[in-house]
């Protein structure tokens, strides 16, 4: 096999044990080669600009990194480059954010060094990796999660995100400036849009939905 037969592969993780481990395990496969790797978010887009690879394994909780808009720019400007997940965070929301970005697959950080042989191989080749049931979550997320929010009117959201912060419907209206029968009305229709009955209900949706949002845009660290 000639140099230029082999699977090029940029890693990108930022905790330096990781890295060595996988070097590790892809310098024994004959077919693979890694041609970069960064601990720096802040360089990927450089690096696969100059290597070129055609596989970039990306850890998703990185600081400075979006790992879903980094992915949606691979897709427009260097498409012969995929992006195969390499993480400790298996959450829905990210699965279903990097799965609608374009990446080809999403693989936990407790995957077998044969997996991520087999998976670089086979996402190399054009494959997707995605199983039945990661595509089930990733549906699930968007339909009862992301859908929803989307549902809301600004208003709704905005009396959402109040309710979030633990305020009544009179400090909510304080806040807005506008009546307090019209934060019930905006209330209303939300626990119906969110299937929901209690003010409590309405508290913990918007604390978990937050939570997800704020961590798939990389603004918390690992």
């Amino acid at each position: 096999m000639t140099p230029s037969d082999k699977i090029t592969v940029l890693v990108v993780d930022d905790h330096p044990i990781v890295l060595a481990g996988v070097r590790k395990i892809l310098e024994s496969a004959p077919d693979i080669v890694i041609v970069g790797e960064t601990q720096d978010a802040a360089q990927v887009q450089q690096l696969v600009a100059g290597l070129r690879p055609r596989i970039l394994l990306l850890d998703l909780k990185m600081p400075g990194l979006r790992p879903a808009e980094l992915e949606k720019w691979l897709r427009e400007h260097y498409p012969g480059t995929d992006t195969l997940v390499l993480t400790a965070h298996n959450r829905d929301s990210y699965l279903a954010n990097m799965m609608e970005a374009g990446a080809k697959g999403f693989l936990s950080k407790e995957a077998s060094e044969h997996k991520l042989i087999s998976a670089i191989r086979r996402a190399a080749s054009g494959e997707s990796l995605f199983d039945d049931e990661q595509i089930a979550r990733a549906k699930r997320w968007k339909e009862t999660v992301c859908d929803t929010w989307e549902s809301l009117t600004q208003q709704e959201r905005r009396v959402l995100e109040l309710i979030g912060e633990g305020l009544d419907n009179r400090s909510i209206s304080d806040c807005l400036a506008i009546s307090p029968k019209t934060v019930e009305y905006h209330a209303t229709n939300i626990f119906r849009k969110l299937e929901i009955k209690t003010r409590q209900e309405a508290f913990v949706w918007m604390l978990n939905f937050s939570r997800e949002r704020i961590e798939n845009i990389g603004e918390q660290e690992d």
